[in-house]
């Protein structure tokens, strides 16, 4: 037996939607209906001003009406809308949860840290259990925040910590000149690090087997050594990227400029600006825990989403 769900996620940069059609146990593979999502940039200045932006809000209103109509156009019989680390950390979060409510007509969940990425685990791992054996560590790297989960595939997490290094934090904070410079790149570098160090006392990262990589500067990085010249979800996941193919294209998207960047055709326009953010927490992650490859995810927090609304419905 199915349920059809939506899902709503909105992150630091991007709102995202996923209407499924899903099993009630978190076992296997769901039935996309449709999947979205749009670059916002909710969190833009939030590091700086620790307040959401009218206009980053209006961006954000504008899109939720679309999800809106076709969430009501499908028939979804549940509905959950999760906000993360930019509304967490903004003083007027409030005025994200009333615009939520009069488009959309429930509230948005904001997530701890802890709730985030214990969804994105169950998101990512719950057909996994065919594909690789043992612990795995999922990294969710958003535009605020990053996500460290472990467990076993298609489990419940062992432990979980959210830390708060991002594609968006990191560029907004550091990486500032196009390209970066030496020296922007190592006080990113030692920021990430410094995160990883505290994530390594919360989250046993030694005890994984295999790395699972989610989310947009994992996927973009990973088509990126993939050769790829169109995005190709398809193609991208489960695919395995040996680590020193991380390194090389992190290391060339810090060395390129913007123009550089969007000139690539797997680049999404809303991530030219901070791919080299993202993609350097993701090769400080390989490095700092010593992983051979990472084992990328299409599959994130929306799945994990939707298989909370199943199991309720």
């Amino acid at each position: 037996m199915t349920s059809r769900v939506a899902a709503v996620d909105c992150g630091t940069n991007s709102l995202r939607m996923l209407i499924a059609d899903v099993p009630e146990r978190p076992v296997g593979a769901i039935a996309d209906v449709v999947r979205r999502m749009e670059i916002i940039r909710l969190g833009e200045g939030v590091d700086a001003t620790g307040r959401l932006a009218p206009h980053a809000l209006d961006r954000m209103e504008g899109v939720l009406r679309e999800y809106a109509k076709q969430i009501s156009e499908s028939g979804a019989v549940a509905v959950r809308m999760v906000a993360t680390s930019a509304t967490r950390d903004a003083q007027n979060a409030a005025d994200f949860v009333r615009r939520v409510v009069e488009v959309l007509g429930i509230e948005p969940e904001v997530l701890s840290g802890d709730a985030e990425a214990r969804l994105s685990f169950t998101g990512a791992t719950a057909e996994l259990a065919t594909v690789t054996t043992g612990p795995c560590l999922v990294a969710d790297i958003g535009g605020g925040s990053t996500e460290l989960v472990l467990g076993l595939p298609g489990g419940e997490p062992s432990c979980a910590i959210s830390v708060n290094v991002g594609c968006v934090r990191m560029t907004e904070r550091h990486l500032r000149d196009d390209p970066p410079t030496a020296a922007q790149i190592a006080a990113a570098t030692a920021d990430i690090d410094a995160a990883l160090a505290q994530a390594a006392t919360v989250v046993p990262a030694e005890q994984a087997r295999t790395l699972v990589g989610l989310a947009g500067s994992v996927t973009t990085v990973a088509a990126i050594a993939l050769g790829l010249n169109d995005y190709d979800p398809a193609v991208l996941h489960h695919a395995r990227i040996p680590a020193a193919d991380v390194h090389e294209v992190t290391s060339g998207l810090l060395a390129q400029t913007h123009a550089q960047r969007a000139a690539l055709g797997v680049m999404h326009p809303g991530r030219v600006d901070v791919i080299g953010g993202g993609a350097l927490v993701l090769d400080r992650i390989v490095r700092r825990f010593g992983f051979a490859e990472v084992l990328v995810s299409e599959h994130d927090i929306l799945d994990g989403i939707a298989w909370s609304l199943a199991a309720k419905a």
